[in-house]
């Protein structure tokens, strides 16, 4: 073989060996996989709280997997979600999600803190009147979670064009999720009658001991997201599932920033 025809063999082999890496570097960070994507490219209009991307959730952290506060739904939820909001603009209102695509590295975290033996006082807030040993058991938890297909959301109502919420304090002493909205960790969304991640009774969907104005904002929440193929989880007024999708697939992908 001459030296001219090894170059250019060297020179190939070196093209094939670096262009990938290249490439992928161009490309930035990596897409999700099929069919999930990230809501604020289907709609921008939804408001989005992702709390357990914060230290504002029953557990008191970030969950794993939470890289970027982002929605991510399987993209036949998200467009429904979608049509969802359009609906509600003639009403003055709009949603809200606090969580959405859930790795299931989060949801194994969350059946580990339940059991750490620790009393959680530090977020009792969010289950006053439980023993966090048996949230799972009662149905506020799961271990095998629809929000790792991508297709639940827990979510709630705000007035359109609602400001932002003040921001979460995680040194005040909050009060409990059941109680009246100004002790409660803040937010800018309507009262349902108990906060977000209330796991109580009292955040059952047909709980009693609402106003009636409470009552009625959770059964136009259910109206409306009923109207597009989702049905609500009755322990949890926020906790919704798109009928559409049944046996979708799993994930374990963190949720990373969008590329911008």
């Amino acid at each position: 073989m001459t030296r001219a025809i090894v170059r250019r063999a060297l020179a190939a082999l070196s093209a094939a060996t670096f262009l990938p890496a290249a490439a992928a570097s161009a490309a930035g960070p990596p897409t999700l996989p099929q069919p999930l994507a990230y809501l604020r490219h289907i709609d921008p209009t939804i408001a989005q709280d992702i709390r357990y991307a914060t230290a504002n959730n029953f557990t008191g952290r970030p969950l794993p997997g939470y890289d970027a506060p982002e929605c991510v739904l399987h993209r036949a939820a998200a467009r429904a979600l979608a049509q969802v909001q359009a609906d509600l603009a003639a009403s003055r209102l709009a949603l809200k999600v606090y969580d959405c695509y859930r790795p299931e590295r989060a949801v194994r975290a969350m059946a580990a803190w339940s059991q750490d033996g620790h009393d959680g006082a530090p977020t009792r807030r969010f289950f006053p009147h439980v023993d966090k040993r048996n949230l799972f058991a009662l149905g506020y938890i799961a271990r095998y979670s629809r929000h790792s297909s991508g297709t639940a959301v827990d979510l709630t109502l705000i007035e359109k064009g609602a400001p932002p919420a003040p921001p979460f304090d995680p040194a005040a002493r909050y009060g409990p999720c059941d109680g009246p909205v100004a002790a409660r960790a803040p937010d800018n969304s309507l009262d349902m009658g108990t906060g977000y991640d209330c796991l109580d009774p009292k955040g059952h969907t047909a709980a009693s001991g609402l106003t009636l104005e409470q009552h009625q904002r959770r059964m136009m929440l259910v109206t409306a997201m009923r109207k597009r193929g989702f049905s609500n989880y009755r322990l949890e007024w926020w906790h919704f599932t798109f009928d559409g999708t049944a046996g979708a697939r799993h994930f374990d992908v963190p949720i990373g920033p969008i590329a911008r």
